[in-house]
């Protein structure tokens, strides 16, 4: 692995865009080619980036030796495909969350990926920011005492149309695996994987959940977490960790954040805002990059096993509310 990485990009929608804008302005990432399912598509991406290489298919994205590590951008409901591809074909894979449609498809994609000694992470940009990574530090080192209830939350107003991707069970629609990925996994890297689940969601006519409320719980150390997810309600969007020596407040934007809040008892709140880019998704994309020249296959910030955990919970979730996709027969319970 040279000083330079060469990143391909699959797919070309709004999250796709983002992210090639940011590893263009950092100068150890060259994006070197772009796939869609359109010869178009890929085209008009790759000119707006400045992308040499534009596949109309991903097998020929995946087939590109000149391309280190693959990002993958598309809907939830084709993760495992296109990852798989790019696995089968001997690139490392870094995918979008959440991670895929359920379980049992993220569990074939870390068994292929350990298999061919292959890097795969989640692209969990929420743990690789360094205000999140701070926090989770002073959690780790008791600064708050013990953890006694985490809160957070992440719904947007809409409406959303009927033939919206968010309403689309196809495409593993609705607020949960989009949004609801977010407080599951914010709580989960403070506390890990909880033994109990409870939900309770507003789904819609397609049968995707519109607005869900998620209880966690850890039996042994007592320790709850409220969360919630919603397309039908401009939420906060905040979250909080309390523990029995104080809290740790982050405002609207947790999952980006540029700054937290820390209150302990008998002394004045104490702020860290480092000055971060709040937006970016360098931080993510620089792990990655790290993770490659280290010849290590997966990150310790976004571990797989973690990822895993993330998707029993919203498996679970799902089996809860009654959200099953096409071409499930159930969710797997918890």
């Amino acid at each position: 692995m040279g000083d330079t990485v060469r990143w391909g990009v699959l797919a070309t929608g709004g999250i796709a865009a983002q992210f090639t804008a940011d590893l263009n302005a950092m100068p150890d990432a060259e994006v070197v080619a772009v796939a869609s399912r359109t010869d178009a598509s890929a085209a008009d991406f790759a000119e707006r980036f400045g992308i040499p290489r534009a596949y109309g298919d991903w097998a020929a994205l995946a087939a590109d030796k000149d391309v280190d590590v693959v990002y993958v951008a598309t809907p939830h409901a084709a993760h495992r495909a296109a990852a798989g591809l790019c696995l089968e074909a001997g690139r490392a894979v870094l995918c979008e969350k959440a991670f895929t449609l359920n379980t049992a498809e993220a569990e074939e994609l870390v068994a292929l990926a350990r298999s061919r000694g292959l890097f795969l992470m989640e692209a969990m940009w929420m743990y690789c920011n360094p205000v999140v990574r701070r926090m989770a530090e002073l959690v780790r080192d008791g600064a708050i005492g013990e953890v006694r209830t985490i809160h957070a939350d992440f719904g947007l107003a809409g409406p959303f149309a009927a033939d919206h991707r968010l309403r689309d069970p196809a495409v593993g629609g609705g607020a949960l695996l989009d949004l609801g990925v977010y407080p599951v996994s914010f709580a989960q890297l403070l506390l890990g994987e909880p033994d109990d689940v409870r939900a309770h969601a507003l789904l819609s006519d397609e049968g995707v959940d519109l607005n869900t409320g998620i209880l966690l719980g850890w039996a042994e150390s007592g320790a709850s977490a409220l969360l919630s997810c919603s397309i039908v309600a401009d939420t906060p969007m905040t979250a909080s960790v309390t523990g029995s020596k104080g809290r740790i407040e982050l405002p609207r934007g947790f999952f980006h954040p540029e700054r937290f809040v820390l209150h302990r008892e008998g002394r004045e709140p104490e702020e860290y805002a480092p000055g971060n880019e709040r937006y970016s998704f360098r931080y993510e994309a620089a792990e990655v990059m790290r993770c490659l020249r280290a010849g290590e296959t997966e990150s310790p910030l976004v571990p797989l096993d973690g990822s895993l955990a993330v998707m029993r919970t919203l498996d679970a979730v799902r089996d809860r509310v009654g959200v099953r996709y096409p071409g499930e027969l159930t969710a797997t319970p918890v």
